[in-house]
């Protein structure tokens, strides 16, 4: 079992780094030394059988999670295979967010006690007739899942049981899964695990991971009550024929299951248990071997890098507008007292009667600016509960379950900007613009969401809603989402409308001809790019996280990346609204929304590349998943980022407006 398996096997797992902490000012999370854990997940105590109390357990009970591919976007459940399943057991209540992410934990009938080691322990066998048209189907079914490379994810005492390996640049990589099995092939090239082994060479074979060497790590407690906490867990898997079924000795040559294999196939399951005490770990910080066995921070901080390098250009481009520029072209205006030079007026304050016209389709754009705003608040919100550790791995499906929430309450702030904005394009059909913006944005992505949702229930897949969750998210939307939408619109509606420094002229101003870089639509895709070249990098660890089943925990370096990507979405749109207005071009509205919002294409078109170039997912229903969902993300993304443009430029238009003397 000493061969390497080849670089390209394991996921590249970030971690999060102290500094990056310390720089956001939050709370330690999980790293070495830190003083407490998170919120509500307090340590168990594990002592020897005879020893056990009310606060020191002696049981050891091992958890299955759902079994993922990359090669697949569909999970499926434990009990959707033929493996040994548990007699009875109590489930783990699951959260909102396990639920949305098809996270499906059950018991399992791998228990054992605490420092008690069993060696080749039978747990049961698996019989299959290929005559039988029900056995065939279940071990087809186990042969697709191994070429597929489905793992398995178990957990002990909240924690991933992983298997670590050398990798081929001579670190040691840590997978919090493990595979089914593995497939060599006709021509005899062994895929994905196959390699481990030698002894894996039978051509178009099937083997199987029928046995698994499991190592607890523990630290006994130092103070307070007697006892150990575990810190880690590791397991080998191993194939074996088993010689005596009734009896196993895990020896003798591997478990394969042939293509063309007939008649009676017998696979028993078997397991080792040892422990071993580790004084080096602390409760604390037993993720960190997992989340250093790959480290990523050098182009993390790479990222970050050549995000704020943006940043600072766009900044001092903005700063010379606004203080040189604007500075000399604010003078000159406010200098210019006689008819003649009045009639000589030329640049932005040539538009001054024009530029809080209304748009065109305002409805639509004070819709989508409720929508953005509830999205942005959600989103920094979250990402600042994650900074502070309240939404680590550890604490399964709550940074799905917070955002959701949090999206849910807001419904208040969405109603208010949607209402403001509407009133101040001179809107009047208040109850189109609160319907649109309770139902219009959310309806689509529920719709998106739900055909998604029918293609998983027809796969069998785990993450498949269940219905009455969707009833629940559909009572969370009609019951909470929209009367809090309906209050903050009331509440927008009986304020006066915004009003502007500038009165706005009866009959529109004729634009003039525009060069070809302040036309709307090089402007706008020119727009976006600043903006997404911050977040590329980034978005590569996200789009792993999500579609590769790794764990993400770089919330520090997210929440800078978040707060770089506002800046430099405001910085860009500003600058370029400045160029359209001097070029006399006063439809700022629509256009500086959709220059920062055209991110979420760039996105999209990024999303495609990493689709062809990344993944290996295969089949139909899988693809129309993966682009189903990744619609979802461009729309909020598109929201989000449209958003901060607007406010952006609705903030600088009226800023340098302002400070000009009009007649």
């Amino acid at each position: 079992m000493s061969a390497r398996l080849p670089a390209s096997s394991p996921p590249r797992w970030p971690r999060l780094l102290l500094l990056s902490l310390l720089l956001l000012g939050a709370a330690p999370g999980p790293h070495r030394g830190g003083a407490f854990y998170l919120p509500g997940l307090a340590p168990v105590n594990f002592c020897e059988e005879g020893k056990k109390s009310d606060e020191c357990k002696a049981e050891i009970e091992l958890f299955v999670n759902r079994l993922d591919s990359v090669e697949s976007v569909l999970p499926y459940e434990y009990t959707a295979f033929d493996f040994c399943q548990a007699s009875g057991g109590k489930r783990p209540s699951e959260n909102l967010g396990q639920v949305l992410f098809g996270e499906r934990i059950e018991p399992s009938p791998y228990k054992f006690a605490f420092n008690k080691e069993e060696t080749c322990k039978l747990v049961c066998t698996k019989t299959y007739h290929t005559e039988k048209a029900e056995d065939k189907q279940k071990l087809e079914f186990l042969k697709k899942s191994m070429l597929l490379n489905y793992q398995h994810h178990w957990i002990v005492d909240n924690m991933p049981v992983t298997w670590c390996y050398d990798v081929e640049d001579g670190q040691r990589f840590c997978n919090p899964g493990f595979p089914i099995g593995c497939y060599i092939t006709d021509k005899g090239h062994a895929k994905d695990a196959c390699v481990i082994n030698s002894e894996f060479h039978e051509r178009d074979t099937f083997y199987i991971f029928n046995h698994v060497d499991i190592k607890i790590y523990y630290h006994v407690v130092e103070t307070g009550s007697m006892g150990a906490r575990l810190v880690a867990a590791k397991l080998e898997p191993k194939s074996f024929k088993h010689t005596h079924i009734d009896k196993p000795d895990c020896s003798g040559p591997p478990m394969d299951i042939s293509n063309k294999a007939s008649g009676e196939i017998k696979i028993a399951y078997t397991y080792s248990v040892s422990f071993e005490e580790d004084k080096n770990i602390r409760w604390a910080s037993r993720w960190d071997y997992i989340l250093e066995s790959m480290p990523h921070t050098h182009i993390q901080w790479f990222s970050i890098m050549n995000s704020l390098v943006i940043v600072l250009f766009l900044s001092g481009m903005v700063a010379m507008i606004m203080l040189r520029t604007l500075h000399k072209d604010i003078a000159r205006y406010n200098q210019m007292d006689s008819t003649e030079d009045a009639q000589e007026e030329f640049g932005w304050k040539l538009v001054h009667g024009d530029i809080f016209r209304p748009p065109r389709k305002g409805m639509l754009l004070s819709v989508f600016l409720g929508s953005g705003t509830q999205i942005l608040i959600m989103t920094f919100v979250t990402l600042f509960f994650a900074c502070l550790g309240f939404l680590s791995p550890a604490n399964r499906g709550a940074l799905m379950t917070c955002a959701v929430v949090l999206w849910v309450l807001l419904g208040t702030p969405a109603g208010y900007v949607a209402a403001r904005f509407y009133k101040s394009f001179g809107g009047e059909k208040w109850k189109t613009n609160v319907l649109l913006t309770s139902f219009l944005c959310p309806g689509i992505v529920f719709a998106d969401f739900f055909i998604m949702n029918l293609i998983l229930w027809g796969e069998g897949s785990s993450a498949a809603i269940p219905f009455g969750t969707l009833v629940a998210i559909l009572a969370l939307w009609f019951c909470i989402s929209v009367p809090l939408t309906f209050i903050g619109a009331y509440f927008g509606f009986k304020k006066n409308a915004i009003e502007h420094p500038v009165r706005t002229n009866q009959i529109p101003r004729q634009i003039p001809e525009q060069s070809f870089y302040t036309k709307p639509l090089p402007g706008i895709i020119m727009g976006g790019i600043l903006p997404f070249g911050c977040i590329f990098i980034q978005l590569f660890f996200i789009l792993n996280s999500i579609w590769s089943h790794q764990m993400y925990y770089m919330f520090g370096f997210l929440f800078l990346v978040f707060i770089i990507l506002v800046i430099t979405c405001s910085e860009a749109t500003i600058l370029l609204c400045y160029f359209h207005l001097c070029a006399e071009d006063y439809h700022w509205q629509w256009r500086s929304f959709l220059t920062s919002g055209f991110t979420a294409v760039y996105f999209l078109i990024y999303a495609i590349h990493y689709f062809f170039s990344k993944l290996q997912i295969t089949g139909t229903a899988s693809t129309i998943l993966y682009f189903g969902y990744t619609m979802i993300m461009v729309l909020i993304f598109f929201l989000f980022t449209g958003t901060i443009g607007f406010f952006a430029c609705f903030w600088f238009v009226t800023k340098i407006y302002s400070v000009v003397k009009v007649d």
